[in-house]
């Protein structure tokens, strides 16, 4: 177990080096610059300011400083706010994880829920109603369905009022990003259950006289959750941080509009640090997603 967790982090770190160089030196191939803006300014200042900030030494020299900067634990300042971007990530990730920890929740145990009473019963209305709907969350785009949420609920019916900072409501927010996930974890619970249920254990549970609750979730629903594990892991790093579009809609403070203004503006710096948080999540959270195998199912073995 030890020499597979230090393989994995040596894995991971890695990775979180690839996805740095491939943002950073995208981020440069992209025509533009941060102080290209509609007021133009002088070739005197602009060059001023390429200086104090480094811009102006070759791209991979750039990259070089910047790895050493982070390896010390410095993501820069903002090129546009001039604030710390260890700064705008602490302020904008806990909106976003609030937000984003409620809908993978909801997602979760809601997708098991249904997935299993859809398995259960098989070709029966419930089952095709779960099917729809399923199928119409998982083709419908996260942000279509919150400009509809939005426009029908809070504008026409005004019955949800809209995103405040003051007196947040994040029952819209919720439903907009949970969508999608509660729809792919019930289908891949439905698929894992119906699995299960044909196996020999479960039959040979049944022939025993154990109750049909104990066989569904002692030993039908465990082995069928392995599956969405796999899914849950990336998942909960990614929806942490809030849909970026989600948050745009609803004009929600979070990391996510921090990442979106920051393309926006070419704040390299604050591209740099958000994509990097980012990636360090979804490789935890894969991490820890392998280790939650062992603990559902001890037969599995981590090389």
């Amino acid at each position: 177990m030890l020499k597979y967790f230090v393989k994995r982090v040596l894995l991971a770190v890695l990775t979180i080096v690839i996805i740095s160089a491939i943002t950073f030196f995208a981020m440069y191939a992209i025509p533009g610059g941060p102080f290209n803006s509609e007021k133009a300014l002088s070739e005197v200042t602009k060059a001023a300011l390429e200086e104090r900030y480094g811009l102006n030494n070759p791209v991979p020299v750039q990259y070089v400083n910047y790895m050493k900067n982070l390896l010390q634990g410095d993501l820069g300042v903002s090129l546009k706010t001039q604030r710390e971007v260890s700064t705008i990530i602490a302020d904008g990730f806990p909106v976003s994880a609030k937000l984003g920890g409620m809908a993978a929740l909801v997602a979760v145990v809601l997708g098991i829920v249904l997935g299993s009473t859809a398995a259960l019963m098989r070709n029966k209305w419930p089952d095709r109603l779960i099917v729809f709907l399923t199928t119409l969350f998982t083709a419908m785009p996260s942000f279509v369905l919150a400009t509809l949420l939005l426009y029908f609920f809070s504008l026409k019916l005004q019955l949800v009022p809209v995103w405040s900072p003051g007196s947040p409501n994040y029952l819209l927010p919720v439903i907009s990003l949970a969508a999608y996930p509660t729809a792919y974890i019930t289908r891949l619970t439905k698929t894992s259950m119906l699995d299960a249920l044909g196996q020999d254990y479960v039959r040979t549970a049944r022939a025993k006289g154990v109750s049909g609750v104990k066989v569904i979730f002692k030993h039908a629903l465990r082995n069928a959750l392995i599956p969405v594990i796999t899914y849950v892991g990336p998942m909960v790093a990614y929806i942490l941080v809030g849909s970026m579009v989600v948050e745009s809609i609803f004009t929600i403070g979070g990391l996510g509009s921090q990442f979106v203004t920051s393309i926006t503006n070419r704040d390299y710096t604050v591209i740099m640090g958000t994509t990097i948080f980012l990636a360090s999540l979804m490789v935890t959270a894969n991490l820890i997603t392998d280790l939650v195998y062992k603990l559902v199912d001890p037969r599995i073995k981590l090389d």
